[in-house]
């Protein structure tokens, strides 16, 4: 984007593997994003989300939207209220207001 950074947050629920995960090279969590697989991937996509993660259960989504604030960056939330249609208009009024908020 050049003029800001970006922080995706997407909620998911940490489910038990069905089986041993010994070969995983490090994390050995399997999670199911919110609200399904295809909306979180595809406002994910849309965003600009890296191939790099996180995973917290300490963390809120209001904790990391408090730091994005903080830190002046734009914050998006994928969780079970995400809607392809409607994330495509936030992600277009971030774009206005982030132009506006730094004069144009």
């Amino acid at each position: 984007m050049g003029n800001r950074f970006r922080l995706i947050v997407n909620q998911v629920n940490l489910i038990q593997p069905e089986q041993p995960l010994p070969k995983l090279p490090v994390a050995r969590a399997v999670w199911r994003p919110e609200p399904n697989l295809k909306v979180a991937a595809t406002a994910w996509i849309l965003a600009g989300g890296a191939h790099h993660t996180v995973l917290s259960r300490s963390l809120t989504p209001e904790h990391l939207e408090n730091f994005a604030d903080m830190a002046g960056m734009e914050c998006l939330v994928i969780d079970h209220n995400t809607e392809t249609s409607a994330f495509v208009k936030e992600l277009r009024w971030n774009e206005m207001y982030y132009h506006l908020a730094n004069g144009i």
